[in-house]
């Protein structure tokens, strides 16, 4: 999977000393132009008005000719996961789309991630939970259909080897009858399975005794984020030691407080703040989103009477709605106003360009 190439900075001193993303570039050239005014206004716009979607999620999404577009899409991700993205243009080299993520919070957008528009692939490591929203733009008067799929899965490796491992008690459980909660995972697996590291780093901890039993600390690599493996049966590495992802640290047992129980590995993730949950870090269950249906997106959209009354948008008879996508729930398109909606297929009808709507209520036909 292709990393990613640029990432841009948030406060305005950096951005006067970093490399500009391609979007803000290209912004440049345009915006000397009312065309690229207009496509300036909609980057903005698209930001203060994005699409809601859940992952895992899958489009296919077409940008019209007819003036300039962009379309924002928020989720939630949380701490630990990392979110990969394919987008793949169905069109010829000449169709750019300009992708950029942003991190929101409350009514404030920060951009943080800048995708290369010559990598298809990208991902991003969650390191706070919240709202991120991911903005699509082409480039002015060009026109292309594109893929977009996006996938949840742990940004660290899972720290048991064999299949046999599985997770068995979850953070946040009760633990001596109420007195205290569980400030990580449990994962049962044979005894004298080896525990490996789930991330590079180092060792800055290998203790013996307390609840833990034998234990061993591991700093990440690059992240604010120490591992913490307990109830080891052996510990095979020493404090200071450099360690690549997947070696083996030790072996599960079940020391400390475990002594009466299956043998398990006790894994938590620490930051500077304190323990946080670690199952998101190494949940190696991989959702995939349905495929979105056939459709056709050069058409134009028109509301049925029902879905005109529950809409929170004024809408006239004859309004047309663009499709900027479509998933498997249905359309997200655009109002002639500029507002954009999800619509499920039920409550629309295609119209295709330049041909006159001819549903008409039984009674209203000429020379009735």
């Amino acid at each position: 999977m292709a990393a990613l190439l640029c990432v841009s900075c948030n406060s305005s001193i950096n951005k006067i000393f970093s490399k500009k993303t391609q979007h803000e570039a290209y912004a440049d050239k345009v915006e000397d132009s009312p065309e690229g005014q207009q496509w300036l206004a909609s980057s903005k716009k698209a930001l203060i008005a994005p699409q809601i979607i859940q992952l895992p999620y899958r489009q296919v999404g077409y940008f019209h000719t007819d003036k300039p577009r962009a379309l924002a899409l928020q989720f939630t991700a949380k701490q630990g996961e990392r979110i990969n993205f394919d987008l793949t243009k169905n069109t010829g080299t000449g169709f750019v789309i300009y992708a950029d993520l942003f991190r929101q919070e409350g009514t404030d957008v920060s951009h943080f991630m800048a995708v290369d528009t010559n990598s298809s692939q990208f991902y991003f490591d969650v390191e706070e939970t919240g709202n991120y929203i991911l903005r699509l733009q082409p480039e002015l008067y060009r026109t292309g259909e594109y893929n977009l799929s996006a996938t949840i899965t742990p940004s660290l490796g899972f720290p048991v080897a064999g299949k046999k491992a599985k997770t068995g008690s979850f953070w946040g459980a009760t633990r001596d009858g109420g007195q205290r909660s569980h400030e990580g995972i449990d994962i049962f697996a044979p005894k004298l399975t080896p525990a490996i590291a789930a991330a590079d780093g180092y060792i800055t901890g290998v203790k013996e005794g307390g609840i833990g039993g034998k234990t061993i600390w591991l700093r990440a690599t690059g992240r604010n984020i120490h591992l913490y493996y307990a109830h080891l049966d052996t510990q095979l590495v020493q404090e200071g030691q450099d360690v690549k992802r997947g070696d083996t640290l030790g072996l599960v047992g079940n020391t400390g407080n475990a002594r009466y129980t299956p043998a398990h590995l006790h894994f938590g993730v620490y930051t500077s703040g304190g323990p946080i949950d670690p199952f998101p870090f190494v949940n190696n269950v991989v959702k995939t989103a349905p495929a979105p249906e056939a459709k056709d997106l050069k058409v134009h959209l028109k509301l049925k009477p029902v879905a005109k009354s529950q809409t929170k948008v004024m809408v006239n008879d004859t309004a047309l709605l663009v499709p900027l996508a479509v998933n498997a729930n249905g359309y997200i398109a655009e109002f002639p106003d500029g507002n954009v909606i999800q619509a499920p297929f039920k409550s629309v009808k295609p119209v295709k360009p330049g041909i006159p709507d001819t549903d008409k209520k039984p009674g209203n036909a000429p020379g009735s």
